[in-house]
């Protein structure tokens, strides 16, 4: 046998060193090879294996993609949740702005309940009267809203579910600070259920 030649069971060039009359024309996806020392493919013993290790990769990518669609999915499903979140922060914002233009002749303080009323003019003004306490109410009632301390304003349909929010998240804070330092999350009494 010459340097360099074909030895016995070689089966030629590697794929890469030269044009293969035997190759498939619908070969597809690339497949890479590990290189010999003389710059060759390493022997492959079944045609068979080839086929196998290109299914492997095809396999391999189809889960890939597969995985990221997933991730993706998610991804997508928090930002649209983000948004609606954005969207009602904005809301009540300028549902807030709005009431703190409200005409009232008394200083208003957080924590107190005030009722909302139209003049015959269009002027909008709040009162500490609710309509029950005006017996027969001099002008249309609009709504009754709680002031916050953070000077926003709860609807007082929402006024108790706010105050139950509020004392849940005072509980937590009032727990987190008692916790020793520690480098670790701790997520201690997040997780059990309240009855």
């Amino acid at each position: 046998m010459a340097e360099g030649g074909v030895g016995p069971g070689d089966g030629g060039p590697g794929p890469g060193s030269g044009p293969d009359p035997g190759a498939g024309a619908g070969a597809g996806a690339e497949l890479a090879l590990v290189e010999g020392s003389a710059g060759r493919a390493g022997r492959v013993g079944d045609p068979g294996d080839l086929v196998a290790l290109a299914q492997q990769v095809q396999q391999a990518n189809d889960f890939v993609r597969a995985n990221a669609c997933s991730k993706l999915t998610v991804i997508a499903e928090q930002i649209r949740l983000l948004q609606e979140q954005a969207r009602k922060v904005l809301d009540e914002a300028n549902r807030d702005a709005d009431l703190h233009h409200v005409a009232c002749n008394i200083v208003k303080k957080p924590g107190n309940v005030y009722y909302m009323y139209r003049r015959e003019s269009g002027q909008r003004y709040f009162s500490i009267l609710s309509p029950k306490e005006w017996g027969t109410s001099p002008h249309e009632f609009l709504g009754a809203y709680k002031l916050q301390h953070d000077m926003s304003w709860t609807p007082l349909e929402d006024v108790e579910r706010r105050d139950a929010e509020i004392t849940v998240l005072e509980k937590l804070l009032n727990r987190q600070a008692a916790l020793p330092q520690s480098t670790e999350p701790n997520f201690q009494g997040l997780t059990k259920t309240h009855k």
